[in-house]
């Protein structure tokens, strides 16, 4: 068994659901699967002594799910205000509407799409609700309307599917773009730098202790794909499929789907570039 302090980013052991900071909640959605991990994390944020709560991700259309979620809010004496979106994947974003009837919020999010009520979220804006503040962090690369929020007061940051708890993410191409993506990540990197966070509240898979490691290794390991891609490419590997076959060969074949858009990306930003 491996060490979980050896392993990227330290992530905790124990239990998904349940607190995971002061002033954050996880309720995992039931729907695990080899792209959501462990199912989706829903945070539920707050300050320890208001009775007003955010939630970042409803996750999917799961009606016991999301009555499960306004349930553990309401046991911990606290009324859901607002909904927020990290972005508009099914199984961080399907249930949003329905949530949004259970509990009468706004659904504040990047895309105009996804949004229920007036008010969106861009970057530098501050969200408040009942003492709490969450800064608005721009990462787009996963897909183009991907946020992260900065918790200042947990030194903290909920990432959704830019950083996940275990193993890596998925450049979503055509909408994720590698270039954008790296950017993210070093974006997140001054996070740890220059704002002291130092726990990732994962959109899947366990809380990360060490965010300035998980950040690192991310970039570490792009880096090293990229490279691997190029090299293919030199070798006559032409197709993305062809590039997924030699460079994922590792990798489960159930997972190739994902990786080819990964790869996508990989061969746009290689070409953005004049290296291949």
């Amino acid at each position: 068994m491996t060490d979980a302090s050896a392993l990227p980013g330290q992530p905790r052991g124990g239990a998904l659901s349940g607190p995971a900071t002061a002033r954050a909640v996880n309720v995992l959605a039931p729907n695990a699967s080899a792209m959501t991990l462990d199912g989706t994390n829903t945070w539920i944020v707050a300050e320890p002594d208001s009775g007003l709560a955010v939630v970042i991700d409803p996750g999917p259309l799961d009606d016991g799910h999301l009555r499960n979620v306004v349930d553990t809010a309401e046991k911990a004496g606290k009324r859901i205000a607002l909904t927020l979106l990290t972005h508009g994947h099914p199984d961080h974003a399907e249930g949003a509407a329905r949530f949004a009837e259970l509990t009468g919020t706004r659904v504040r999010a990047l895309d105009p799409a996804l949004r229920l009520g007036d008010e969106g979220l861009a970057a530098g804006d501050v969200v408040s609700v009942g003492g709490l503040e969450l800064r608005v962090v721009p990462t787009p690369g996963h897909t183009a309307d991907s946020l992260s929020f900065h918790l200042p007061a947990d030194r903290a940051v909920l990432t959704g599917d830019t950083v996940l708890g275990r193993g890596t993410t998925v450049v979503a191409h055509p909408d994720g773009r590698l270039g954008d993506y790296l950017d993210s990540l070093r974006r997140l990197r001054s996070l740890t730098v220059d704002d002291g966070v130092h726990t990732v509240l994962p959109g899947h898979g366990p809380v990360l202790e060490d965010a300035q490691g998980a950040v690192e290794f991310y970039l570490a390991h792009r880096a090293h794909r990229l490279a691997q891609v190029e090299t293919a490419v030199e070798n006559g590997h032409r197709t993305p499929a062809e590039v997924v076959a030699h460079v994922y060969a590792d990798v489960d074949r159930s997972l190739w789907p994902a990786a080819e858009l990964s790869v996508r990306a990989q061969l746009d930003y290689l070409s953005e570039h004049g290296l291949i």
